[in-house]
């Protein structure tokens, strides 16, 4: 069998809805498996943010060093380092931007989402044709997730604009560079990089977690560079985490 048929015949049976785009963009090979369907994103909405911050950045509407106060009201719970710090510290807009990539960090989350605006992160989002993603609602509102009103990502989507970013087209060379190396500097290496670490085998990568759901989306530098983005909602998630390790690996051509 050949690498996309491995990792079709890893993911068959998995519980829940599954998404999966793995390609290698060098080769223009790729394969999909509900890789257009749109799922409940947790933590990888956190990616188009990041790349609204760097247009906006870009247009000079913000700057990255401007200082923002962290207050009790802006903090949120679960990941991230912001909650436990001490009330009024002082970080910058780029810190922001950082955090909530690599801690996954809530609370920078929303205060960027605040201060980019839902309806520009969306505009990006449309402009580049990722039409299995949209942002309807800050993280942590239970009255609106009450109401159904989820933010969504699909896995062709992310894969879009990690592509896009390897071929600097996401905003421009120089953003893509740097939101790939923001990437890189993730903390949370427990799905996609599982067996690449120890092989001295990079991977710039966003996970989203939730209740059944676990998420990772990423580039692996591998001797033949490729994406992988994996999505599951109402999974067993210790078994579809293990799934995405394996298909990493795979993909990677260590086994």
């Amino acid at each position: 069998m050949n690498v996309f048929e491995r990792i079709a015949e890893r993911v068959q049976g998995l519980q829940g809805k599954i998404g999966l785009y793995v390609c290698y963009p060098e080769r223009g090979e790729g394969y999909g498996f509900n890789a257009d369907m749109p799922l409940e994103a947790a933590s990888v909405i956190k990616l188009p943010i990041m790349v609204e911050a760097f247009r906006q950045k870009e247009a000079g509407l913000i700057n990255f060093d401007a200082p923002v106060t962290i207050r009790p009201e802006d903090k949120l719970p679960s990941c991230g380092a912001l909650t436990y710090l001490h009330d009024g510290l002082t970080v910058t807009v780029g810190d922001l931007v950082t955090l909530m990539i690599i801690l996954s960090d809530n609370t920078a989350t929303n205060l960027m989402i605040g201060m980019l605006g839902i309806e520009n992160i969306n505009a990006t989002i449309e402009s580049l044709g990722l039409t299995g993603t949209r942002l309807n609602r800050m993280l942590f509102r239970p009255e609106l997730s009450r109401q159904g009103i989820q933010n969504y990502v699909s896995a062709v989507d992310m894969g879009k604009l990690l592509q896009g970013m390897l071929q600097g087209e996401i905003v421009s060379p120089e953003a893509s560079a740097r939101m790939l190396e923001i990437l890189g500097d993730q903390r949370l290496n427990g799905k996609l990089p599982f067996y690449l670490h120890s092989r001295d085998i990079g991977c710039a990568h966003k996970t989203g977690e939730d209740s059944g759901i676990t998420h990772d989306v990423g580039v692996i530098f591998a001797e033949k560079t490729c994406v992988v983005c994996f999505l599951s909602n109402g999974t067993d998630v210790p078994e579809t985490e293990k799934a995405i390790q394996d298909v990493a690996a795979m993909a990677a051509g260590i086994f």
